[in-house]
């Protein structure tokens, strides 16, 4: 009977992450760079991660309103890390044409962005070698880009022909581009 349980919620969990998924496209996304097909995503180990954890708080709950009050505490604990992963997961976006960018994340409006907004940016090395790129905007607002996250180089390549283009210049001449070490605006300080 707990098993059954268990696949019960399992099953409905993500049959309702896919609905929401579904709705979400649908619905929210919209214009016309979400329709372009090219985006900068969160890798899908934030959505699994979520999804787990979701699954576990759920069973801590479960088990813990028997009669156990720290396992029930935890439980909660655990189920919202899980749905603010699956929310983080869901909400944060980079979607891109080859005139601008529209950029998505939690609690702010998405804003459209031509790559002539760009300033700069900034590098930060990760704890297991990854790389966070951290783009200017005019407006003051950054956006992190973790190279481990899904389409982010295409973008890099597309902003930065972009940016020159808007801005009249050879990207073969300027001397702050070098992809090869992440290099693809000019520093800011």
């Amino acid at each position: 009977m707990d098993i059954l349980a268990i696949l019960l919620v399992g099953a409905l969990t993500f049959g309702v992450c896919f609905l929401l998924d579904k709705g979400f496209h649908g619905f929210f996304r919209n214009k016309k760079q979400h329709k372009s097909g090219r985006s900068v995503r969160l890798s899908q180990h934030y959505g699994g991660a979520g999804v787990v954890l979701g699954i576990l708080g759920l069973l801590a709950i479960f088990h813990g309103a028997k009669g156990s009050a720290v396992l029930l505490a935890g439980g909660c604990v655990v189920l919202l890390a899980g749905i603010g992963l699956i929310v983080y997961y869901m909400s944060f976006g980079v979607y891109y044409d080859d005139d601008s960018f529209l950029l998505t994340t939690f609690g702010r409006k998405s804003k459209t962005y031509s790559y002539g907004d760009i300033q700069g940016q900034k590098l930060y090395m990760i704890a297991g070698g990854s790389v966070l790129v951290e783009l200017h905007l005019h407006d003051g607002r950054t956006v992190g880009l973790q190279t481990t996250m899904t389409g982010v180089d295409p973008f890099l390549e597309t902003a930065v022909k972009g940016w020159c283009a808007q801005r009249g210049l050879d990207r073969d001449t300027c001397e702050f581009y070098d992809p090869s070490v992440s290099h693809w605006f000019p520093e800011v300080e």
